[in-house]
C-alpha cells in the first residue's frame, strides 16, 4: 500500500502532469484532425524523450558534472 501511495505522489508532480496533459491534448487533436499524425509523433517523441531523459539523469545522480 505504501508503494502505491509513493507512486501516486510521483505521478502528481508538475512534470508528470504536463506530460500527461500534453499527451491527452495531442491525442485529442490527432483524433479530431487538428494535427497530422506526423506532427503528433514529433511532439510526442520530444516530450517523452525529455521526460524519460530527465528521469534517467536524476536517477544517475547527475554524475555528468553539469550544474
Amino acid at each position: 500500500m505504501e508503494q502505491l501511495k509513493a507512486r501516486m505522489e510521483h505521478l502528481l508532480t508538475v512534470k508528470s502532469l504536463v506530460t500527461l496533459t500534453l499527451t491527452g491534448v495531442f491525442s485529442y487533436l490527432t483524433c479530431t484532425g487538428g494535427v497530422t499524425a506526423d506532427q503528433f509523433l514529433t511532439v510526442f517523441t520530444v516530450v517523452i524523450a525529455f521526460y524519460f531523459g530527465t528521469q534517467a539523469e536524476r536517477r544517475s545522480g547527475n554524475s555528468g558534472g553539469a550544474s
